[in-house]
């Protein structure tokens, strides 16, 4: 039994005329006739009847239709795999993320991605942008998503997102009800920050900020994620300036603010190593840069 004997099978089984069988399959019909004939020898049972005025299928091929068609159903499949692999296109990407982008863009990349090479398995890591650094440059990640300018020289990125910092307070604050928050009024609240050890980039920028209101932040929590931050200011323990699309997380018992004044934004990029060749970490680009450009579009 060959695949090319199948096909022709389900063809004639579709059509139930040797005529227009042959014509869809572009062969006359002697060796369509021969080729269901060997078919049937290797099968053991007759799968057509005929006669001058119809062709019918038996009960025994009535049954071999789903087999068959689940036989070139896996060919079919095996083929695309194996194009796949050798295409580069399946086995695993692995990606390192900073926790913001689960509210920021990441899952659509993924889900987008995803659905056109679903052979393809994405291994995702959270780390914090220093950690990824390291990971990147011992090749234990294909790429990442980071939140700071000390990139080294070896690495290539793509701007994924700029967003602002808000105020992230208790629900029962004073300043709750505020339009707009005057980041001096944070002045001598107790802070929950990320620590300057998995982020030096933010928590420079939160004193950056503060200070720049003209007072120093009085750190009191120093956490190791995001969402362990507005979580604690959920409680009521302290305040935090967070960025903007941590709002999305929608956390019970806390108020995101816009403040009274431009920060400098906080940006995520994409970032991999220049001389990796690999064309599944191409085409994961490329998605990264289609979500931005729908983004900014």
């Amino acid at each position: 039994m060959e695949f090319r004997h199948l096909r022709y099978f389900l063809v004639l089984a579709e059509e139930l005329h040797f005529g227009r069988a042959a014509r869809r399959l572009s062969i006359s019909q002697p060796p369509l006739s021969l080729n269901i004939q060997q078919l049937e020898a290797s099968v053991g049972a007759r799968l057509f009847t005929r006669s001058s005025k119809q062709v019918a299928l038996t009960a025994a091929g009535l049954a071999f239709v789903p087999a068959a068609r689940a036989l070139i159903d896996q060919a079919a499949q095996a083929a695309s795999h194996a194009r796949d692999v050798g295409e580069g296109m399946a086995g695993s990407l692995a990606i390192g993320f900073a926790g913001t982008m689960l509210y920021s863009g990441l899952p659509g990349i993924l889900a987008s991605f995803q659905a056109k090479h679903p052979q393809l398995r994405l291994l995702l890591r959270e780390l914090s942008s220093s950690e990824q650094l390291v990971e990147l440059a011992h090749d234990r990640l294909d790429l990442g998503f980071v939140h700071t300018t000390r990139v080294p020289p070896e690495l290539s990125q793509i701007l994924v997102s700029s967003q602002a910092f808000v105020g992230c307070l208790p629900a029962g604050h004073a300043l709750a009800r505020q339009a707009l928050l005057p980041i001096e009024a944070l002045k001598g609240e107790p802070f929950a920050v990320v620590s300057r050890a998995v982020s030096p980039d933010y928590h420079d920028r939160i004193i950056a900020i503060c200070t720049g209101a003209g007072f120093f932040p009085e750190i009191r929590f120093e956490l190791r994620h995001w969402l362990s931050v507005v979580s604690l200011v959920s409680q009521g323990m302290g305040v935090a300036l967070v960025p903007a699309a941590l709002g999305r997380s929608a956390m019970a018992g806390t108020v995101f603010l816009t403040l009274d004044r431009p920060t400098t934004p906080y940006d995520t990029h994409c970032l991999w190593k220049t001389a990796r060749d690999n064309p599944a970490l191409a085409a994961f680009l490329n998605t990264v840069r289609a979500a931005g450009a729908q983004r900014t579009g």
